[in-house]
């Protein structure tokens, strides 16, 4: 665990992030599929000035061997920051765990869980830290 105060730029980069989330299910609401969330998130956070690479290939190394895993990023934004989208009933432990991996597979220290699938979205949203 590192112990390291988070920079407070990564904090206000989280904070748009988050905002970006609201904005997207106040005029979307619940109900539709993790792409089309995940579109108009790119939206949003080009509207905020904020680089995202999407879909961005996680490589893992086993006893020294590349493994082709293909596991994806859902969202790295500014180079920091892992976001995981979901559109499911509710998020469970499997999808916090699937974070803390790519935070650790990554070497990234912040991650935001976002569930679209939710009355309020604030009910949705889950930051882990490493």
């Amino acid at each position: 665990m590192d112990y390291r105060p988070i920079d407070p730029a990564l904090n206000k980069i989280s904070g748009m992030i988050v905002d970006a989330a609201y904005q997207v299910h106040s005029s979307l609401g619940a109900g539709l599929l993790e792409s089309v969330y995940q579109k108009c998130m790119l939206v949003e956070l080009g509207e905020r000035k904020l680089h995202v690479q999407r879909e961005l290939a996680l490589p893992i190394k086993y006893k020294g061997h590349d493994v082709d895993a293909n596991l994806r990023l859902d969202m790295l934004v500014e180079n920091q920051i892992v976001v995981e989208l979901k559109a499911v009933e509710e998020l469970l432990p499997v999808h916090e765990a699937q974070l803390m991996t790519y935070l650790k597979l990554s070497g990234k220290r912040i991650g935001l869980l976002i569930n679209f699938n939710v009355p309020v979205i604030k009910k949705g949203i889950k930051r882990i830290i490493l």
